[in-house]
């Protein structure tokens, strides 16, 4: 089977960036029916789509602990990464995603559980074209298991990943691959502090861009990520693309900027991040 992109648009923004984050585009239909099936499945579990009211008794239940296979493609000794490579990236994630950026904390942990390395040339620098014989070998674990995997994913695009609306349709497709370079202490320039995989497992958590549907609702579906007509391209300040009220959020990790210009999530895509666990990835 055949799975749509992960939701990132190569609009001419994008494009003049030196390294649009992905390079999918999701159209406003598919946006509007996986928020209507993530609504459908909450109501279905919880009885209301309401994820402020489910969420105080989602937190009752502790963190989210997600547990972490890293799977290094490699061809020979490019693109090799250390345990040290992998557990930075891990650390990363923990970082990202609990606050220490200066964004809320989502309530999301990640744990790493193991990890591999596969010397394979055409793996290694055709990651798309192999990527169901890849993963169909190296995947690990259930819906609620995280993998990443690294390769030459390359200069026009840095990582792809599946959404948790998908898992069931294709369950071995199921992840998130970046390209080696955007790890932390990467030789992408401006893109080596390893917010590529935040940014992707911010997809697999069930998050859309800051800036999908442009100024057209709903945008991304949260409330408290303002409209954005297109991507953050390097590290704008003061920008406002759309008419709807507030800044665009350039910070935002679900946007494309610099490395040095992401440092947040906010208390709406934490909420969002958890109702989706709970819908789709949560035991």
């Amino acid at each position: 089977m055949t799975e749509p992109d992960d939701g990132c648009g190569p609009d001419s923004a994008a494009r003049t960036s030196a390294h649009p984050r992905d390079h999918a585009h999701l159209g406003h239909e598919e946006v509007v029916g996986m928020l209507g099936d993530l609504r459908q499945k909450l109501t279905d579990r919880f009885g209301t789509s309401d994820e402020r009211r489910l969420d105080s008794a989602l937190r009752r239940s502790g963190p989210v602990v997600v547990p972490v296979r890293f799977h290094v493609v490699h061809n020979g000794r490019t693109g090799w990464l250390s345990v040290s490579d992998i557990r930075r990236q891990v650390d990363t994630l923990n970082a990202a995603y609990g606050g220490g950026r200066g964004g809320v904390d989502t309530g999301v942990r990640f744990r790493l559980t193991g990890y591999s390395h596969t010397n394979s040339s055409a793996w290694f620098y055709r990651p798309r074209t192999y990527e169901s014989s890849m993963k169909r070998r190296l995947r690990k674990g259930g819906r609620g298991t995280l993998n990443i995997y690294t390769a030459a994913v390359g200069t026009d695009v840095l990582g792809f990943s599946t959404f948790p609306q998908w898992y069931r349709r294709a369950p071995h497709m199921d992840g998130v691959v970046v390209d080696f370079r955007s790890l932390p202490g990467g030789s992408f320039r401006n893109y080596d502090r390893g917010y590529t995989a935040v940014h992707e497992t911010g997809h697999w958590l069930g998050l859309f861009h800051t800036f999908e549907n442009g100024c057209r609702p709903p945008g991304d579906g949260i409330a408290d990520t303002p409209y954005e007509a297109r991507p953050a391209d390097g590290c704008p300040h003061g920008r406002d693309t759309c008419p709807q009220r507030g800044g665009d959020p350039v910070h935002n990790f679900m946007n494309y900027a610099h490395d040095s210009c992401m440092r947040e999530f906010t208390a709406g895509q934490g909420r969002r991040v958890r109702a989706a666990w709970a819908a789709y990835r949560g035991g």
